[in-house]
């Protein structure tokens, strides 16, 4: 019987070191089915073999890259323990990589809006069912390569209140870094998907452009729970907050009349910052302290490539902007793509310096390449196939190598360089003048005074990265 206690697992890897969605939020619909699952966060905790020896349906999230790869250990893992146990992955990285996940032993894959199958799923295998013909559940097939491609579920569920209670708590993750002084944070999403089909991000390969968006009481509750254990700031994980900016605004408003001193974050488009210009400052004084926009690269052709939908005068305006209404600015970059030279490298470094951003993103960011999922948007572009190698199903991504040499051995450099100085834990300013100075291959130079942490702008303590 599946509804013994325990006999369902839901496990998480990765979640940016934040306490994971993607375990509350399927956990709230299987307890309202009667089910009684143990949940793990290995980013946390260690995997226990009595649970998945006591388990028939392990469910492994792999929401982002870095969550697949170490999912995938997980399912070799569980498969030694338990060789019985049906194991599931499920979010937006399955449904890219289910071809490789089957091959690796997974005999599940769900996608998309992934709550209401995984209930689905779960309550077949209790009636002693296969798993086989269940809406949004895509099943190992028989012989490889047999089978149509993994379907995402993309329809409209009925979302409730993430529980909480039984994950680790708030003070095993990222920390809010403000003022000197650290303070808990949570996380929450008032939608999933998006509209918006930027050319190298893995959602448009499985929403298409759909948006769902969450009912704005199934998120204040959820803040409610957050703010109860402890939590002080929370971020906003939706793709893009204000693909629905209205819908976001009143949450952030009901939000603000119900705790005054929450803080929060959110991630949104350079080209959505300039469109809805007016209504940062509302924001900044609702709460907000940073906003993490996908800058990616300030040249216009790279841009273009990856059809992000904005240009280098564009990031220079949204700059402007969010720092006139008492907003920080937080870029991701994809800084190594086929396009991208040294002196364009260079050029990247010296626009952080003028525009005084060096503070403002972690270093790991600069030293990011393009990633090239299965199903990845530029895989077929016209730009991408000259430099396109294989498919690498031990890294699930595609190779890709760069037109200069010196721009490979760069990247390897700067990876280890980054590393080695997070490990150190050495001051980001300094290992931000390390990058330059090898970029350059010109001798470390002195930067002035470190500034502490107290002067400098609001961060969570993990580094961003997927």
């Amino acid at each position: 019987m599946l509804r013994a206690r325990g006999a369902v697992v839901l496990l998480s890897t990765y979640e940016m070191g934040r306490q994971p969605l993607s375990l509350a939020s399927p956990l709230a619909l299987l307890e309202d089915a009667g089910f009684s699952p143990t949940v793990i966060d290995l980013a946390v905790e260690r995997l226990d073999p009595e649970a998945i020896a006591a388990a028939r349906l392990a469910a492994i999230a792999v929401p982002m890259h870095t969550a697949l790869r170490l999912g995938v250990q997980a399912l070799e893992r569980i498969r030694a323990i338990s060789p019985g146990c049906r194991v599931l992955l499920y979010g937006l990285y399955a449904t890219l990589n289910a071809e490789a996940l089957f091959d690796r032993g997974a005999d599940f894959i769900i996608g998309g809006e992934c709550e209401e199958p995984l209930v689905r799923l779960a309550t077949d295998l209790d009636r002693g069912g296969s798993g086989r013909g269940i809406d949004g559940v895509n099943v190992a097939p028989a012989a490889a390569g047999a089978g149509p491609p993994a379907a995402p579920w993309l329809r409209r569920i009925e979302f409730a209140v993430p529980r909480r209670a039984s994950l680790p708590p708030l003070d095993r993750y990222a920390l809010l870094l403000h003022d000197g002084a650290t303070r808990l944070a949570g996380q929450t999403e008032a939608s999933r998907g998006c509209l918006h089909f930027c050319r190298h991000c893995p959602i448009p390969p499985v929403y298409g452009g759909r948006f769902f968006v969450v009912p704005r009481e199934v998120v204040l509750a959820d803040i409610r729970n957050q703010v109860s254990a402890g939590a002080t700031h929370l971020t906003f994980g939706d793709p893009d907050f204000l693909n629905g900016p209205g819908h976001s605004l009143a949450i952030l408003r009901a939000a603000r009349a119900e705790f005054p001193a929450l803080t929060f974050d959110f991630t949104a488009k350079i080209e959505h910052l300039l469109k809805h210009r007016d209504l940062l400052p509302e924001m900044a004084r609702l709460g907000c302290l940073f906003v993490v926009s996908a800058v990616e690269s300030i040249d216009d052709r790279v841009l273009a490539i990856l059809d992000k939908g904005h240009t280098r005068a564009d990031v220079e305006e949204a700059i402007e902007l969010t720092r006139s209404a008492g907003l920080t600015l937080r870029p991701s970059l994809v800084p190594f793509t086929p396009w991208t030279g040294l002196d364009d490298y260079l050029g990247l470094l010296a626009f952080i310096e003028r525009h005084d951003l060096v503070d403002h993103l972690d270093p790991v960011q600069l030293v990011i390449r393009l990633l090239l999922p299965p199903g990845s948007l530029l895989l077929n572009h016209k730009e991408m196939r000259p430099h396109l190698g294989g498919l690498d199903s031990g890294r699930f991504t595609y190779d890709w190598r760069h037109p200069d040499p010196r721009m490979d051995l760069l990247h390897r450099e700067l990876s280890v360089l980054v590393e080695k100085a997070a490990l150190d834990g050495e001051d980001p300013r300094l290992t931000f003048d390390r990058i330059v100075a090898r970029a350059a291959a010109r001798p470390l130079g002195t930067r002035s005074p470190i500034v502490h942490d107290k002067g400098r702008p609001p961060r969570l303590t993990e580094p961003w990265f997927c």
